[in-house]
Order: C-alpha cells, then structure tokens, then sequence
C-alpha cells in the first residue's frame, strides 16, 4: 500500500487532461500537491474523448442501465461539480416517449428514483417548446448537464489557479514519469492506455451538433429507443447535440444509419429540428473494461484511472476524490479500487 504522503514530498504527475485527469489534477492541486497535468495534444482538446461527449450528468437516468456503482458515484459527484463549479446548471432532465415505446417508457419509470411524472399541460410549462408534443414525460429534477467544449477550459484554469501546471503537447508515459520513487503518477490515458491495459476497448458514441433559433429548450430531453437513449441537449447560441449511439466499434466515423436516427429523433421531439443547420457530425471512442465499470489501478506509486465509459462527466470527479482519499489517507474503496 502507498504509505501516507507528505504534501510537500509528494509531487503528483498526471497523464491526461480530458475530464478524468482534469478532475484528478484539480483536487489534487487544492489539496497542496505540487501537480503537473501532462496531455500529448494542444490545448484545444480536439481528439480528446471528451471532446465528443454528452456533458450529462444523469445518475438517476443511468441507473436504468448502469450498475449500482454509476449511481453511487454519479450522486456524490453531483455535490463536487456544485461545490466546484457552482454555475453548473442543474435544470433537471426530461424523459419521453411516442406511444410504440411506451412500454419501455413504462419500465424506465419503474427502474428509475427521484422523477416527478408530468402530464402534457406540466411538460408544456416546464419547456413550452415541447406543447402538444407529448402526452406526458419524466421529469428528474436533480440532474444538471454541462458543456464539455466549455467546461473543460473552465477545469484547466482551476487547476493553473489552485497552483497545477499544465503541459500541452507533451507525451509522456507512466513509466517515464515512475522513475523519480518520490514522484505519484496517475495515468488517465483512457484507450492509451492499452499498452499496458490489453482488456481495455473502445466504444463509438457519435453525435451531430445542430443550429436552430426555432426552438428553446432549458434541459436535455432523453428520447426512448429501441436500440439505445437518444438525446437532444441544448447549448449556447442556438445550438443542440443529438446523441449518443452506442457501437461495439473503434472507427471514428459516423454511420449514415446513426445519422438517420439521430435526426430524425430530433425531428420527432420537435419537427423545427427538421430545418435546422447541421454543424457538426463527429465521434469518440469511450474506453470501456469488459465489463463497463471505472476501476482504479494501484501499482506502488502509480495508480490508473480508467474504464469511465459512457460515464466520464458523472463520475470523474467522484472517482478523483477516492484516488486522493487513497493517496493521503491509505483509504481504499473496494468496489473501484484494484491494488497490485
């Protein structure tokens, strides 16, 4: 076991500056260690996965079909991202359904906690864009979202401010950084890590980002589906994101099958959708163990934090709030945690 840290003594390098290590570097860094947060592309984050992401911070959705764990940490990261980033909107958000998925839409509602069941005159209330569109929705008022192209600037500056420097372009690996023995090393490479994860693998969420002036929504709007949850998540400036597929896949390319389905959910949730300006198609590759949990690694004073999924932005700050309660405190949480 890591033996408890001096802060002074204990320099903290971390590999990745995507959402995993961007929320590793800066609780980090506010606890006093000397961080430096490496990433090996530029500042503008463009091959990042999360570059790509939904930005959704849904624990009470997820628990549809995620495992026990997602929503553990997913709650408890809710409470870092208002303590960190108090801007971060918590608008709650929607769940829908045309009539041939309502029975899905009815299992949703059974397999889910904390919604408040709207009929069509309290959705057209809550986002008057949606008036006599649907008969009546879920409503989880707890859940917020962010915009990852946003706020993952946002986190860099945290960390500069809180005393972590960041080194763009800079690719490192564990095993370079691991030669210094006072030196903690944490890899948040996600899928580059695989040359010393085989068993990690990638997993294709595609998105479409569109332009329309014609319809206001204030949350995301989860679309029932019968092969996957569609979304439409506002932006600024008249912008939405259609997502998220996903595809047993490592190609980052957008299927025209995707594409289809992908529109033309959001012509169904509001048929302006039908005439907005199409952006942005794009994708990225969400690293995933076999069986889709976020795990953290500790090997002497080198510790991995991977596997995040589809779940990157709900629990990434959970999970960067284990690591330093292991690191300061020796303290080990077994459902995520694997030494040795």
């Amino acid at each position: 076991m890591l033996q408890k840290t001096k802060r002074p003594d204990s320099p903290v390098s971390i590999i990745g500056a995507g959402i995993a290590g961007a929320w590793q570097a800066l609780l980090f860094a506010q606890a006093g260690h000397a961080v430096t947060l490496h990433e090996r592309g530029d500042e503008a984050m463009t091959d990042a996965t999360s570059h790509w992401a939904g930005g959704m911070l849904a624990p009470y959705c997820e628990a549809e079909i995620a495992e026990p764990i997602i929503s553990r940490l997913g709650l408890r990261s809710l409470d870092i991202w208002r303590r960190e980033l108090p801007d971060t909107p918590f608008n709650g958000s929607l769940v829908v359904a045309h009539p041939r998925e309502r029975n899905d839409f009815e299992r949703f509602a059974r397999m889910t906690e904390d919604h408040r069941r709207l009929d069509a005159a309290g959705l057209a209330e809550l986002e008057p864009s949606l008036e006599g569109r649907f008969r009546d929705a879920l409503f989880f008022p707890a859940e917020g979202h962010v915009e990852p192209r946003r706020v993952l600037p946002q986190l860099h500056e945290r960390i500069r401010a809180a005393g972590g420097t960041i080194k763009f372009e800079s690719d490192v690996t564990a095993n370079d950084l691991a030669k210094d023995p006072d030196r903690i090393v944490i890899d948040c490479r996600g899928l580059g890590a695989r040359d010393e994860q085989s068993e990690l693998r990638g997993v294709k969420g595609e998105m479409i980002l569109i332009e329309t002036a014609e319809v206001q929504l204030a949350r995301p709007v989860r679309l029932m589906h019968p092969r996957w949850p569609l979304y439409v998540i506002p932006r600024e400036n008249n912008l939405f994101m259609l997502g998220a597929t996903s595809i047993e896949s490592e190609d980052t390319g957008v299927s025209v099958r995707s594409a289809l389905e992908l529109l033309g959910a959001a012509y169904t949730v509001h048929p302006a959708f039908g005439e907005a300006r199409i952006v942005e198609f794009g994708s990225g590759l969400r690293p995933a163990y076999p069986d889709n949990l976020p795990r953290i690694g500790i090997r002497g004073r080198t510790i991995s934090v991977n596997g995040l999924y589809r779940h990157g932005f709900l629990i990434a700050p959970a999970l960067a709030e284990l690591t330093l309660a292991y690191v300061e405190r020796g303290q080990i949480d077994n459902e995520v945690m694997q030494c040795g």
